[in-house]
Protein backbone atom coordinates (compact mmCIF):
# COMPACT_ATOMS: atom_id res chain seq x y z
CA UNK A 1 0.00 0.00 0.00
CA UNK A 2 1.26 3.46 -0.84
CA UNK A 3 1.46 5.86 2.11
CA UNK A 4 1.60 9.55 1.29
CA UNK A 5 2.71 11.97 4.01
CA UNK A 6 2.35 15.74 3.90
CA UNK A 7 3.80 17.87 6.69
CA UNK A 8 2.18 21.29 6.53
CA UNK A 9 3.50 24.29 8.49
CA UNK A 10 0.80 26.90 9.09
CA UNK A 11 1.21 30.34 10.62
CA UNK A 12 -1.90 30.13 12.78
CA UNK A 13 -2.66 28.79 16.27
CA UNK A 14 -3.42 25.07 16.49
CA UNK A 15 -6.88 25.62 17.97
CA UNK A 16 -7.92 27.83 15.03
CA UNK A 17 -6.65 25.34 12.46
CA UNK A 18 -8.29 22.44 14.29
CA UNK A 19 -11.60 24.30 14.29
CA UNK A 20 -11.46 24.44 10.48
CA UNK A 21 -10.26 20.83 10.09
CA UNK A 22 -12.99 19.41 12.32
CA UNK A 23 -15.73 21.31 10.45
CA UNK A 24 -16.35 18.28 8.23
CA UNK A 25 -18.90 19.93 5.98
CA UNK A 26 -17.00 23.16 5.31
CA UNK A 27 -13.85 22.04 3.48
CA UNK A 28 -14.77 24.28 0.55
CA UNK A 29 -15.16 27.42 2.68
CA UNK A 30 -12.83 27.01 5.66
CA UNK A 31 -10.09 24.44 5.07
CA UNK A 32 -9.20 24.33 1.37
CA UNK A 33 -11.26 26.80 -0.69
CA UNK A 34 -10.26 26.80 -4.32
CA UNK A 35 -9.01 23.21 -4.13
CA UNK A 36 -12.47 22.07 -3.01
CA UNK A 37 -15.38 23.86 -4.69
CA UNK A 38 -18.29 22.31 -2.77
CA UNK A 39 -19.00 20.03 0.16
CA UNK A 40 -22.37 18.51 0.94
CA UNK A 41 -23.10 16.41 4.02
CA UNK A 42 -24.90 13.09 3.62
CA UNK A 43 -25.21 11.37 7.00
CA UNK A 44 -21.69 10.58 8.24
CA UNK A 45 -20.24 11.23 4.80
CA UNK A 46 -19.45 14.33 2.81
CA UNK A 47 -19.68 14.65 -0.94
CA UNK A 48 -16.68 16.71 -2.02
CA UNK A 49 -16.38 18.40 -5.41
CA UNK A 50 -12.81 19.26 -6.31
CA UNK A 51 -11.61 22.06 -8.59
CA UNK A 52 -10.58 19.51 -11.24
CA UNK A 53 -14.18 18.25 -11.46
CA UNK A 54 -13.70 15.03 -9.51
CA UNK A 55 -16.29 14.18 -6.88
CA UNK A 56 -15.58 11.93 -3.88
CA UNK A 57 -17.73 10.54 -1.11
CA UNK A 58 -15.64 10.74 2.06
CA UNK A 59 -16.88 8.78 5.08
CA UNK A 60 -16.06 10.24 8.51
CA UNK A 61 -14.17 7.56 10.43
CA UNK A 62 -13.44 9.61 13.55
CA UNK A 63 -13.01 13.09 14.96
CA UNK A 64 -10.85 13.25 18.09
CA UNK A 65 -10.92 16.68 19.76
CA UNK A 66 -8.38 15.63 22.42
CA UNK A 67 -5.79 14.61 19.82
CA UNK A 68 -6.84 17.19 17.18
CA UNK A 69 -7.18 14.36 14.66
CA UNK A 70 -9.77 13.65 11.98
CA UNK A 71 -9.87 10.43 9.92
CA UNK A 72 -11.86 9.67 6.79
CA UNK A 73 -12.09 7.03 4.07
CA UNK A 74 -13.16 6.85 0.44
CA UNK A 75 -14.79 3.93 -1.31
CA UNK A 76 -14.89 3.99 -5.10
CA UNK A 77 -14.49 1.94 -8.26
CA UNK A 78 -10.99 3.37 -8.86
CA UNK A 79 -9.69 2.90 -5.32
CA UNK A 80 -9.47 -0.48 -3.62
CA UNK A 81 -8.21 1.26 -0.45
CA UNK A 82 -8.20 4.88 0.69
CA UNK A 83 -7.92 6.03 4.26
CA UNK A 84 -6.60 9.36 5.46
CA UNK A 85 -6.05 11.35 8.61
CA UNK A 86 -5.32 14.97 9.36
CA UNK A 87 -3.79 15.85 12.72
CA UNK A 88 -2.86 19.28 14.07
CA UNK A 89 0.18 19.83 16.32
CA UNK A 90 0.92 23.11 18.11
CA UNK A 91 4.26 24.74 17.33
CA UNK A 92 4.22 27.53 19.91
CA UNK A 93 1.22 29.78 20.43
CA UNK A 94 0.93 31.28 16.94
CA UNK A 95 1.98 28.41 14.65
CA UNK A 96 1.17 24.79 14.10
CA UNK A 97 1.96 21.84 11.90
CA UNK A 98 -0.60 19.66 10.17
CA UNK A 99 0.19 16.04 9.35
CA UNK A 100 -1.94 14.72 6.48
CA UNK A 101 -1.44 11.02 5.78
CA UNK A 102 -3.19 9.01 3.08
CA UNK A 103 -2.90 5.27 2.47
CA UNK A 104 -4.07 4.23 -0.98
CA UNK A 105 -4.32 1.31 -3.39
CA UNK A 106 -3.73 0.65 -6.20
CA UNK A 107 -0.13 1.85 -6.08
CA UNK A 108 -0.23 3.42 -9.52
CA UNK A 109 -2.76 6.04 -8.39
CA UNK A 110 -0.46 7.29 -5.59
CA UNK A 111 1.37 9.93 -7.72
CA UNK A 112 -1.96 11.45 -8.73
CA UNK A 113 -3.25 11.45 -5.12
CA UNK A 114 0.04 12.99 -3.92
CA UNK A 115 -0.14 15.79 -6.51
CA UNK A 116 -3.75 16.51 -5.55
CA UNK A 117 -2.74 16.61 -1.88
CA UNK A 118 -0.02 19.14 -2.78
CA UNK A 119 -2.74 21.39 -4.22
CA UNK A 120 -4.73 20.86 -1.01
CA UNK A 121 -1.70 21.81 1.09
CA UNK A 122 -1.32 25.11 -0.78
CA UNK A 123 -5.02 25.87 -0.36
CA UNK A 124 -4.86 25.10 3.39
CA UNK A 125 -1.87 27.35 3.93
CA UNK A 126 -3.55 30.16 2.02
CA UNK A 127 -6.88 29.78 3.87
CA UNK A 128 -5.52 29.26 7.37
CA UNK A 129 -2.36 31.34 7.49
CA UNK A 130 0.61 31.99 5.33
CA UNK A 131 3.07 29.38 4.19
CA UNK A 132 5.70 29.14 6.89
CA UNK A 133 9.23 29.90 5.83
Amino acid sequence: MASIHKDIPINAPAHEVWDAVRDFGAVHTRLAPGFVLDTRLDGEARIVTFANGNVARELLVGCDDARLRLAYAIRSERLTQHSASIQVFADGEARCRVAWITDVLPHDIAPYISSQMDLGVTAMQKALGKAAV
